[in-house]
């Protein structure tokens, strides 16, 4: 809330600025804990004057009219207005010049700022104090006690913006830390508004408060032989709680080392703020902490740390008991508890969705080379750790809690690491699992909630996306890329809606028409996504249509390998020139499609009518490409993906097989002339280019291809 007021505070007064004229040379907003700052630079002294000429009406027309144009024109009387002549319309008509001179620009000030604050779009507000009764008074995040407003320029006494809010008059004067320096400060200008600051204890930019707790926290864990673990977040979240940042080093009980890390540092991030350290020989978690206290305290900091360390240790106490308390439980015992955690009201339970998850997991294994009797006991346990007492304290630790319990229960290691990883990725930094159990049980939980929120009519639209769908989506291709897959997804999708279907949650005989719509409509929103994710990484969109374009597109792992390829021949000379040729082709049957009727070119060309030795050269070059064509593309189903194989080549071979249309290409339309006299000859060339037309889209559709 603190970055966003900053950036509302600066984009409301600049804004509001800018409608009134008033150019600046800069701005600058900073917050912390108790004052929000804006700092504009370079304002004039007052607005420019203002000169502009209002057309009115004819001379003739009705008073009414005069009257109106008169008032809006701000004139007393028509005597004032000019009165011009249309040269086209030869009529007079009346003009009205106006001229305002510029306000001071504290004055704008004045008028501006009152508005700014009362209409400050805070996510949460309060009313407060006597004047609270009333609908109409101040709202703020928390109660406003001073408001410092000053202008003038660089050589003149700035000078105090005159307003007030809800009985609160700006001025001139501004007070340190609460508690270290509580007392007044007379302000001027920003030039000596954050010196004066700083030296009562308060740093007013949130990333030097930042870089301070940052660098003091490295350098009090190196001297203890330790090393910060860094977090960001929580390095944000923890500048914006103090002014005035102070590192301290606090400890707790090594016995408590035995409870995971990740719950350690869970339990000392959410509840005392602190961040963790661990120990720069082994890298192990250490049994101290650092936390940032808002105050040099007379005693080095002893009492706060003290109070922190009773804290962390109270919290520490409460996390143990959980872990062992949850550890007394097996997992599968846990499965029943599921049933009482809806999913989603139209979907089911948390326990329907393991049921479906655990046929689903084993689908996907058999087809990705993973054991399926492993991946259906992963699948079985994935979500058993939510039920624990230590995911109900710590959410974000679901599926990582599971791998312990699992381990710790002689679960095999491969269903520990799926019941971890099977939540990933969640992001495009998050690390994609590779373990093919993990990967089958993280398809399976992906796919399956994609598939249940489209029956449901429950798809993002626009900027909402509540259930993450796009994540999902963007998860299973990273999954299938990363790890170089060999998944139509069309099967998967199938079998994933048959599952929904067989436990009741959707009502079969409404969904059988739709079933194949859905599919249809999952694998465009693949395509969307693998878009994304492929322009991330540099690919062209249209490259992704063209082979998105072509019928039975389901192999993610394939698509890209064509993409890669298609791109690599366009970047040729040939690919340029073929793709003009195929264009010119298309241009001239589409052209001509418009006055036939619809399929007249899709007959097979009668070579007996090939007159010219150009057109027999394509004709003999197209049936050549065909085959070749067609073999490269058998060649890459059987081999991409498997090891020791070049994933790209039998690609790049029907890519050059399209390179070989070039010279054909060229002089077919150099030579031949399509719209002959003969209309016999004339519909078998145009036969010809749809015969072209189809070879080439075997490989890829080259008319998505933009430019």
């Amino acid at each position: 809330m603190q970055a966003q007021a900053a950036d509302d505070l600066k984009r409301l007064v600049t804004e509001a600025l800018g409608e009134r004229g008033l150019a600046f040379e800069g701005a600058a907003s900073f917050a912390t804990p108790r004052r929000l700052a804006l700092h504009v630079a370079g304002l004039p002294v007052r607005q420019p004057d203002v000169r502009e000429e209002k057309k009115g009406p004819r001379v003739d027309a009705p008073d009414a009219a005069v009257q109106g144009f008169l008032k809006s024109a701000g004139l007393a009387s028509i005597s004032e207005a000019k009165i011009e002549v249309d040269p086209k319309k030869k009529t007079e008509f009346y003009i009205a010049v106006v001229e305002r001179k510029g306000q001071a620009t504290i004055e704008v000030l004045a008028e501006l700022l009152p508005s700014v604050i009362r209409r400050f779009p805070w996510p949460k507000s309060m009313r407060w104090g006597a004047a609270s009764i009333r609908p109409d008074s101040l709202r703020w995040v928390r109660p406003l006690h001073s408001i410092l407003a000053t202008f003038g320029l660089e050589t003149e006494d700035p000078e105090v913006v005159p307003f007030s809010v809800d009985g609160i008059a700006a001025g001139n004067v501004t007070y340190g830390h609460r508690f270290m320096a509580p007392r007044a400060i007379l302000v001027r200008r920003f030039d000596d508004y954050a010196p004066a600051l700083e030296k009562a204890k308060v740093v007013l930019d949130p990333a030097r408060r930042r870089n301070i707790i940052l660098h003091d926290a490295r350098d009090l864990a190196f001297a203890q032989g330790l090393e910060l673990i860094e977090d960001e977040a929580l390095l944000h979240e923890v500048a914006g709680l103090v002014e005035w940042p102070v590192v301290l080093i606090g400890e707790f009980d090594p016995a408590f080392l035995e409870i995971p890390p990740e719950v350690i540092r869970a339990t000392i991030r959410a509840n005392q703020k602190c961040f963790v350290l661990s120990d720069a020989t082994t890298g192990r978690l250490a049994h101290k902490f650092a936390l940032v206290a808002n105050i040099d305290a007379s005693d080095g900091g002893a009492a706060i740390t003290a109070g922190n360390a009773r804290v962390v240790r109270a919290r520490l106490s409460d996390a143990k008991f959980f872990w062992e308390t949850d550890l007394k439980i097996k997992l599968e015992d846990r499965l029943i508890k599921l049933d009482s955690v809806v999913f989603h009201e139209k979907l089911g339970t948390q326990r329907a969705r393991v049921g479906r998850l655990v046929r689903l997991a084993e689908d996907i294994a058999g087809k990705i080379g993973a054991d399926p009797e492993v991946a259906r006991r992963a699948a079985l346990l994935a979500k058993a750790d939510l039920p624990s007492e230590m995911v109900g304290e710590f959410p974000e630790l679901q599926g990582l809690m599971g791998r312990y319990y699992a381990l710790a229960q002689g679960e095999r290691a491969e269903v520990a690491e799926a019941i971890e990883d099977h939540y990933k990725p969640q992001g495009p930094n998050d690390r994609v699992p590779n373990a093919l159990v993990a990967v089958a049980v993280a398809l399976a939980d992906k796919i399956d909630i994609l598939v249940g929120f489209w029956a449901i009519d429950e798809k993002p639209t626009g900027s909402k996306d509540p259930y993450a769908l796009r994540r999902a989506a963007l998860g299973v291709i990273a999954l299938v890329l990363e790890n170089r897959l060999r998944l139509p997804l069309l099967p998967i999708l199938r079998s994933a809606f048959s599952h929904h279907v067989g436990q009741g949650a959707l009502d079969r005989a409404a969904l059988r028409v739709e079933e194949e719509e859905i599919c249809a409509q999952l694998l465009a929103f693949f395509g969307d996504r693998l878009k994304i994710y492929l322009r991330e990484r540099g690919a062209r969109h249209d490259l992704i249509d063209a082979v998105f374009a072509l019928p039975g597109q389901d192999d993610l792992l394939l698509i890209v390998r064509r993409v890669e390829a298609l791109g690599g021949f366009l970047d040729t000379e040939d690919g340029v020139n073929l793709l003009a040729g195929y264009r010119r082709a298309t241009n001239i049957l589409r052209a001509e499609e418009k006055k036939e009727a619809i399929g007249a070119f899709e007959g097979a060309p009668d070579r007996s009518l090939l007159q010219e030795p150009e057109e027999v050269a394509l004709w003999d070059k197209i049936g050549s490409l065909a085959i070749e064509a067609r073999r490269h593309l058998r060649l890459a189903e059987e081999r991409v993906g498997r090891p020791g194989f070049d994933d790209q080549r039998p690609f790049e071979d029907a890519m050059a097989e399209l390179s070989s249309l070039r010279a054909p290409v060229d002089a077919f339309f150099e030579k031949v002339t399509v719209n002959a006299p003969d209309p016999e000859l004339r519909l078998n060339r145009l036969r010809l280019l749809a015969r072209l037309r189809r070879a080439v889209n075997e490989v890829a559709d080259l008319s998505r291809i933009a430019g």
